[in-house]
């Protein structure tokens, strides 16, 4: 065929040699209706589409055959055989008005194969390039030519998103991407070892790997000197107070939500705590204690006592007020049945009802507590909780030693009321405490932990109580 890839114009006086290639106007282009490809592309394809072809033109021609009509025929139009989603890319830049709806198309006439076939054999025999090659590819661009992720992103039509996770994993150790390549690690596992882009780190870990190969472990692996972001002290200090302080935070690009690691766990830790030890000095500024301190951990070894406060009965007059507040909340109650609902307004009102109930009885440490006490801020996991009422041992209340009794003094050498020569039931457990050494005090205090301890242990239901109600 001597016009076989002759570059002629298209015209409507006669269609061209099977094999031509011809420049065909965009607005004559039509979709074959023997296209084996019945699912549309996608808006993302397409979209890729033309951002490729703006940057490098169309590199594959589309097929086409002449439209011929109902006496046989050319019409002037020609069906895409192969390339309607090149077709519609270009539709797509006519519209943003990037080309002209006339823009000469290059394509290649065939007549001489069956449509619906080629157009089949042109979706199935189709080899994608392995990811390992793509992914160093988009590596090698952004070091070759210098080009930002955007800019990568904007001429092959993808999100700068997705560019940095290619170029990411384009750079993992050659070790990890030959054993990729050979199928001995999986697209998840390589994204778990790239979340650090340290070669020997990552070789390691996998030299490391048993049986449990998963991608939370690697990952985990590959981050346990460092803090995840999910963690209480860094969402109680956050990432702008850390990376103020010179702290660094590791992204992880393949996450949904963009989670990272702190890496300096260290410098997290006493950022923290300064934080929380400020909190704690508001506090006890405010509320008058004698010490706060700020912890990370509730400080379960403090070897204080604690005392707690007592609710404040109100006066008459505030009872009175109660009652009615009372009534009113038993009605507004008593007027919805059982499968009924409250009303926006009843809510609203049993909701004020409530704040004020508990206002009118409020709660109040002792003075005497609160002036040789203080108060612990601890770090939760939502967020700081307060403490209060604990007395350390060398700031507990010293008895006068001129009314303190005596106990060599007694006749009986006992600790009792007058006229009670056994003391049964009276004695100040407190004052009997005292005449005990502080060694064996601790001694026994001791002891009676570790049996507090063991009973808890042999009741499962009583030690998860018991945590709960801390």
């Amino acid at each position: 065929m001597t016009a076989a890839f002759e570059t002629i114009p298209a015209t409507e006086a006669g269609a061209p040699e099977h094999g031509a290639v011809v420049f065909i106007p965009l607005n004559r282009l039509k979709k074959s209706p023997r296209n084996a490809r019945k699912t549309p592309h996608s808006a993302a394809d397409i979209e890729a589409l033309a951002a490729s072809t703006r940057e490098k033109g169309i590199l594959q021609p589309p097929v086409v055959e002449p439209e011929l009509g109902p006496d046989g025929q050319p019409t002037g139009y020609y069906l895409v055989t192969i390339g309607e989603g090149r077709r519609l890319s270009q539709l797509l830049r006519a519209k943003r008005k990037q080309i002209k709806r006339t823009q000469p198309i290059r394509c290649v006439i065939d007549t001489a194969h069956d449509a619906f076939e080629i157009s089949l054999d042109e979706n199935v025999t189709r080899f994608a390039m392995h990811p390992a090659d793509q992914f160093e590819a988009f590596r090698d661009l952004a070091e070759s030519k210098g080009w930002s992720a955007e800019e990568i992103g904007a001429r092959f039509g993808v999100s700068p998103a997705l560019v940095r996770r290619r170029m990411r994993l384009g750079a993992v150790s050659p070790a990890l991407m030959a054993a990729y390549r050979t199928e001995d690690l999986t697209l998840d596992q390589l994204m778990a070892f790239a979340v650090s882009e340290d070669h020997a780190r990552q070789e390691q870990v996998f030299a490391d790997l048993s049986w449990n190969r998963s991608p939370v472990f690697i990952r985990r692996m590959m981050t346990e000197h460092e803090v995840e972001a999910a963690d209480r002290r860094a969402r109680y200090l956050g990432v702008e107070a850390y990376e103020a302080a010179g702290g660094r935070v590791r992204r992880d690009l393949f996450s949904e939500d963009g989670q990272g690691w702190f890496e300096d766990a260290a410098l997290l830790d006493r950022l923290a705590l300064d934080r929380l030890a400020n909190e704690a000095e508001a506090v006890r500024a405010a509320e008058g204690w004698l010490w706060a301190e700020g912890r990370l951990d509730f400080p379960h070894d403090h070897g204080c006592r604690r005392v707690y406060p007592r609710v404040v009965e109100p006066d008459v007059e505030t009872q009175a007020r109660l009652d009615v507040l009372a009534e009113e909340y038993d009605a507004i109650v008593a007027s919805c049945g059982e499968d009924e609902v409250l009303s926006e307004a009843q809510d609203a009102r049993l909701t004020v009802i409530d704040a004020e109930l508990a206002a009118a009885r409020p709660e109040r440490y002792d003075p005497d507590a609160v002036a040789r006490g203080g108060l612990f801020v601890v770090l939760g996991q939502d967020g700081p909780r307060i403490e209060r009422g604990f007395i350390r041992p060398e700031d507990e209340a010293q008895a006068d030693p001129e009314t303190e009794p005596n106990v060599g003094d007694h006749p009986d050498g006992d600790v009792g009321n007058e006229g009670d020569a056994h003391g049964d039931d009276t004695v100040d457990r407190t004052e009997t405490r005292k005449t005990l050494s502080e060694r064996l005090v601790a001694d026994l205090t001791a002891h009676r932990t570790a049996a507090l301890r063991d009973a808890l242990a042999e009741q499962p239901r009583m030690a998860f109580l018991a945590a709960l109600h801390a």
